[in-house]
């Protein structure tokens, strides 16, 4: 997604703006940041991901959300994950549920503006959120997937670079095949 900074703002000021604007807006302290559209290779892996956990979840028991949830991972930093995971219900920090805070998963499909944020600043947000186990950040413009799960020793990464890798995703119960997760798309293109 392509990304517009905008001047500060208080979290109760974007709040109320929030609700009022067509496109999403992630917010850091106090400054606003505007989520662009996406490619089509970013949309066809995002649905193939939805296709995938939606077979291979058990649904009585986790909850997957998409990028039109927004997750608290501090009380001023706000963003649009392409996808998050509950274990249990879902718990949110105000009466009108439009900031999860409870994730266990968390899924970012990489764009040409957002990648450094998507491996960087919103890496170091998600290690910060206790209920998080792991972290996906799966690239559009190459095979790769970059796995990050908190251990006891603390957090732990694992790359994911061929198409009959399968990542295993304890926190889920599930396992997830790269070459579904890449199904439809053709990296020979520019």
């Amino acid at each position: 997604m392509a990304i517009n900074r905008s001047p500060v703002m208080t979290v109760e000021d974007y709040f109320e703006w929030e609700l009022k604007q067509e496109r999403k807006h992630e917010y850091i302290d106090g400054v606003v940041i505007e989520m662009l559209g996406v490619s089509n290779k970013h949309s066809l892996i995002t649905t193939n991901l939805i296709y995938l956990f939606a077979a291979a979840l058990d649904r009585s028991r986790y909850t997957m959300h998409t990028s039109e949830l927004r997750l608290q991972v501090s009380p001023t930093r706000y963003v649009y994950p392409d996808l998050t995971f509950v274990r249990g219900a879902s718990d949110f920090a105000d009466p009108g549920e439009y900031n999860l805070m409870n994730p266990v998963f968390v899924i970012e499909v990489t764009s040409p503006t957002s990648e450094d944020r998507d491996r960087l600043e919103k890496l170091g947000h998600y290690y910060d959120v206790p209920s998080i186990e792991a972290y996906l950040i799966v690239d559009q413009h190459r095979i790769c997937a970059e796995l990050h799960t908190r251990g006891d020793a603390g957090w732990q990464s694992q790359v994911y670079t061929e198409m009959k890798d399968v990542i295993s995703l304890a926190m889920l119960d599930c396992e997830l095949p790269l070459d579904q997760v890449y199904l439809g798309i053709d990296f020979e293109e520019t």
